[in-house]
């Protein structure tokens, strides 16, 4: 059986998970010393984001391609981009206008959530 999720939502799924694995040991390691305790809780929070949400653009993608699913794996990935990293880039120094963009993110990470709730529940088979 032939998996349901296109080439390019799976690559974005590696992508997803993958960085989240690096970003976490980059920031544990080569970061160490490097921020300060605000930078390291934003960095932390943004991996942490990042690893639960490519699980859940995982479960949103494998579970078809309706309307619902494409708006999940949507918002999913715009979450992951705009929370995760807005705090990324916090950490590391960036202006504090940066953080007007991550409740945006936090909103994309909702849409995307109520998304996938949707399509769990409509979907059939």
């Amino acid at each position: 059986m032939r998996p349901s999720v296109s080439p390019r939502i799976g690559l974005l799924i590696g992508i997803a998970g993958a960085s989240a694995v690096l970003l976490g040991a980059f920031g544990a390691h080569a970061l160490r010393g490097v921020l300060d305790a605000r930078g390291i809780e934003l960095w932390h929070t943004a991996v942490n984001y990042q690893v639960w949400h490519a699980l859940a653009l995982a479960v949103a993608a494998g579970l078809g391609r309706g309307r619902s699913g494409r708006v999940a794996v949507a918002a999913l990935v715009m979450g992951i981009l705009l929370f995760s990293g807005s705090l990324y880039a916090l950490a590391l120094g960036a202006p504090r206008w940066v953080g007007i963009v991550t409740p945006f993110g936090g909103l994309a990470f909702v849409a995307g959530w109520l998304a996938l709730g949707w399509t769990l529940c409509t979907r059939r088979g």
